[in-house]
């Protein structure tokens, strides 16, 4: 499976691997012995600043190597970490909001059909609601339900002013035209940000869209908290879905970074990459980026999710990334881990457009 790639692939579909197994025994957070002594340093070129503070302000970066280890590779990126610090930020928040106003972020997820893994995901979702006081809304419809009750649904929720963000989980049976119930949902509480009101909004210079996917959204995150600077910067997106790839790119831009999009005909994906102070994948195949695709000191955003076979697990498989980890690891500065990487924070970053869709709403945005 790939959440990085798929149409279908939504919010928490990375929600199951938020804990990060796989990786080598990680120590405390640490610095490298290429940190200088200041709050900045210097990787192939890319100027990567560390803010001042409390300890719980800087990013969460974990070395890929004991300490004993004379090689130094790359830091790892906890998203998990990170997105667990948004979670509690969130609480905090909604909770001083609720007692301001009186009543709290309302959340609505629609499922239709008995899909196994999205009632997974929509049960995450409900219980990342419960965990911060956002208070959930739900209707499930049967495999059979008509568009026109899809529809009626979501018309509803857009009509009900407890409910601040709306989430259709995909996919839906097949007999559903999908992009006709996502342009259904008010673009005020597009919390997905898949509506083409958002996209086209992030698309252009001096317009701010109301929401931001989820995902790339989160792969911002991680970078600024990480204090990644991105102006100036070769930036190379791998994929160009319009869940991950094409906001990712838009995001970067956004941000002045001089940004390319690597897709499946693409000649020479490789060479491309290999210029980039930044590469985020979500191609959706498992290990396609390798060591040899990564400048020294770049850093990768690995929002790929893809399941391989793998006897020695209890299971029959692993989970892996778009990139090659173990390979990459040797080149890049920072990079994040599957899972514990991007995945965690897809749900944090829907919490967060939730609560921002809440604010607006009691004139506090």
């Amino acid at each position: 499976m790939s959440a990085a790639c798929g149409l279908y692939s939504q919010t928490a579909s990375f929600a199951n691997f938020a804990s990060f197994k796989s990786a080598p025994r990680l120590d405390s957070i640490v610095a490298r012995a290429q940190l200088t002594s200041g709050p900045e340093r210097r990787c192939a070129g890319l100027a990567t600043s560390f803010p001042s503070g409390p300890r719980a302000s800087r990013p969460i970066l974990r070395s890929t190597h004991r300490r004993s280890s004379t090689v130094m590779t790359a830091e790892l990126i906890d998203g998990k970490a990170t997105a667990a610090t948004i979670r509690k930020e969130t609480t905090a928040e909604v909770a001083t909001l609720k007692e301001k106003h009186g009543k709290a972020p309302g959340l609505a997820v629609v499922l239709v059909g008995g899909r196994k893994d999205s009632q997974s995901y929509v049960r995450n979702k409900k219980k990342a609601c419960v965990e911060v006081g956002i208070v959930d809304f739900g209707t499930d419809l049967p495999e059979d339900a008509t568009e026109e009750d899809v529809l009626q649904v979501v018309r509803g929720y857009n009509e009900d002013p407890a409910v601040h963000g709306i989430l259709v989980q995909l996919p839906m049976p097949a007999h559903i035209n999908e992009q006709r119930v996502l342009d259904a949902i008010s673009g005020d509480k597009d919390v997905d940000g898949f509506g083409p009101d958002n996209i086209g909004r992030l698309a252009m210079r001096g317009r701010e869209p109301a929401f931001v996917a989820c995902t790339p959204k989160g792969c911002m995150e991680l970078l600024k908290r990480a204090g990644v600077e991105l102006s100036g910067k070769r930036a190379v997106v791998v994929g160009r879905s319009n869940i991950v790839g094409t906001p990712a790119a838009l995001l970067l831009q956004g941000q002045d970074a001089t940004v390319t999009v690597v897709h499946s005909r693409t000649p020479n994906g490789a060479e491309i990459c290999r210029e980039a102070d930044v590469v985020i994948a979500a191609c959706g195949r498992a290990e396609m980026i390798r060591g040899d695709w990564i400048k020294p000191g770049a850093v990768v955003i690995d929002v790929g999710i893809n399941a391989v076979d793998d006897p020695s697990k209890k299971l029959g498989y692993r989970l892996v990334g778009d990139v090659h980890f173990e390979e990459a690891k040797e080149k890049a500065s920072l990079i994040t881990p599957v899972p514990g990487g991007v995945g965690p924070m897809t749900i944090a970053m829907l919490l967060t457009n939730t609560l921002e869709s809440f604010k607006r709403s009691v004139g506090e945005a």
